[in-house]
């Protein structure tokens, strides 16, 4: 295995081993059995958990960012962006469900919570993760704005308020094992925005 192929696997096996499970219940040990790496090839690629583990979010990110940008092109009616990103949520986490039998919730700010208090590099990236998400939104509240489906607001504070839903969604879903408070995310989100409508 090259080393690209290495550092590839070891950052796809980190975040899946984290997120089904947690950071501090993982082992430098566990992530190279499942990946099938020498523990030397591991401290080769990252100096330690914590730094993989910021490398695997990142890299997570990477390959999410082309769905997301296609779930809020401004080619889309801004509504229909919102509906597009709750059903690919709820399509995420029951997938996840599915093969897990658990609500797996999400793997930026379970980390996050985790480690914020103990590893500033992690909670700097789930930190810097939640403020992309929030440009997101932050684009597409403008537009509602603009168009007089949302009252005149604070775009960004909205978009902030909006994204903090979700993460509190996600979490307590993870806490109740319970999915379909994550398929009731769009209606809350409405809700949040003053739109009393379903769409």
């Amino acid at each position: 295995m090259s080393n690209r192929n290495t550092k590839l696997r070891l950052l796809e096996v980190a975040h899946d081993l984290i997120w089904e499970s947690s950071y501090g219940s993982v082992s430098v040990d566990d992530i190279c059995e499942k990946a099938a790496v020498a523990k030397g090839s591991f401290y080769h690629a990252f100096k330690s958990k914590s730094e993989l583990a910021v490398a695997a979010f990142e890299n997570h990110w990477e390959q999410k960012r082309p769905a997301l940008d296609q779930l809020f092109s401004t080619q889309l009616p801004p509504l229909e962006r919102l509906k597009r990103y709750c059903d690919f949520a709820v399509a995420d986490q029951l997938g996840k469900y599915k093969t897990l039998g658990k609500v797996a919730g999400c793997p930026f700010s379970s980390v996050g919570c985790e480690l914020s208090t103990q590893d500033e590099n992690i909670r700097q990236k789930a930190h810097e993760l939640n403020a992309r998400m929030v440009k997101y939104f932050t684009s597409m509240v403008l537009e509602l704005i603009a168009e007089g489906t949302v009252q005149e607001t604070d775009a960004v504070e909205l978009a902030k308020e909006m994204c903090a839903y979700i993460t509190g969604v996600l979490t307590q879903a993870k806490i109740d094992n319970e999915i379909t408070l994550v398929q009731r995310m769009l209606p809350g989100l409405l809700r949040l925005m003053g739109i009393h409508k379903a769409i």
